[in-house]
């Protein structure tokens, strides 16, 4: 079942049913019936569409070419629905929630911009439906994952302190991650505070199932990660940019570089002063990932 919701922050919400019957949730942005690529938004693993808001708007109301922007909360985070079940925070139910929601809007093939966890379903789709993706933006994610920032994220993960307001929301957040990103001023912190927690049903609550940390609890980071380069050979017939904050400790500059040397078509970009994971609303990144679209678009027609 698809239902749609107008709103008047430039998207449409739309949702979808999961196969169990969970309600998903997506922001459908720009034309219908565009030419052009569509993109779809993963999200990280507690983030939401919501980080996607600035890239969108400028990708669906480009003047020159508008197209269609689908950014997808996962269960469990945003509008969508939680799930009695936490072990179904797992990414291959994720992966069929992907491709049940493009299913039901109509998208058949698009680029795919993948932040952290939304990377790995990017990967992890080129291997079930390789024939969706016609271009790939990993945004600080890779083949490779350093445990320092698993330890770190599962550090706060359904354990941050709530705020009673999303000012102090953004003190929060400064102080947890200021060494991550030193360039942030007061509005980018806000900014952060309004996607992490949610003022919907009243006092503000984390905008994602507290749950998910049972997910992060459940992970052996003293055992050998999974590599996953095999997956990420698996997008080899596609353009890529792969994106890594200077100051992540999730993506390893020697994994980025390893990237860009295996990829045939990888343009690598470290992003100054970001950690994990860099902002894609600025007039840079909007430029970078315009560029990757339409080599997509060229290699695609």
């Amino acid at each position: 079942m698809l239902t749609a919701t107008e709103t008047k922050t430039g998207f449409t919400s739309l949702f979808v049913s999961a196969r169990d019957g969970l309600r998903l949730h997506a922001r459908d942005y720009g034309p219908l019936a565009s030419a052009a690529l569509p993109v779809v938004c993963l999200p990280g693993f507690a983030r939401t569409a919501a980080d996607f808001h600035e890239l969108a708007l400028a990708l669906s109301q480009d003047e020159a070419k508008p197209r269609r922007v689908l950014a997808l909360d996962y269960r469990g985070r945003g509008l969508s629905g939680y799930d009695r079940n936490w072990k179904n925070y797992d990414i291959r139910v994720e992966l069929d929630d992907v491709m049940q929601v493009l299913v039901a809007a109509g998208i058949e093939a698009a680029v795919f911009v993948g932040t952290s966890r939304g990377g790995l379903l990017t990967m992890a789709m080129g291997t079930a439906r390789p024939g969706a993706i016609r271009g790939v933006v990993l945004n600080d994610i890779g083949p490779v994952i350093d445990a320092r920032g698993l330890l770190r994220i599962r550090g706060y993960v359904g354990k941050l302190p709530l705020p009673r307001s999303f000012a102090e929301g953004a003190e929060i957040l400064k102080r947890l991650s200021d060494q991550q990103f030193p360039l942030f001023g007061e509005a980018e912190w806000e900014t952060m505070a309004r996607r992490t927690w949610t003022d919907r049903d009243g006092p503000l609550k984390p905008d994602y199932d507290s749950s998910l940390m049972k997910v992060l609890e459940e992970l052996d980071l003293e055992a050998p990660l999974p590599i996953l380069w095999p997956y990420f050979d698996g997008l080899n017939a596609v353009p890529m940019l792969a994106i890594r904050g200077a100051n992540s400790d999730l993506l390893a500059e020697k994994t980025l570089v390893e990237m860009g040397e295996r990829h045939p078509d990888c343009e690598t970009f470290v992003a100054p002063g970001q950690g994990h994971a860099p902002m894609l609303g600025t007039k840079d990144m909007v430029r970078r990932i315009g560029r990757l679209i339409a080599r997509s678009e060229r290699r695609a027609a």
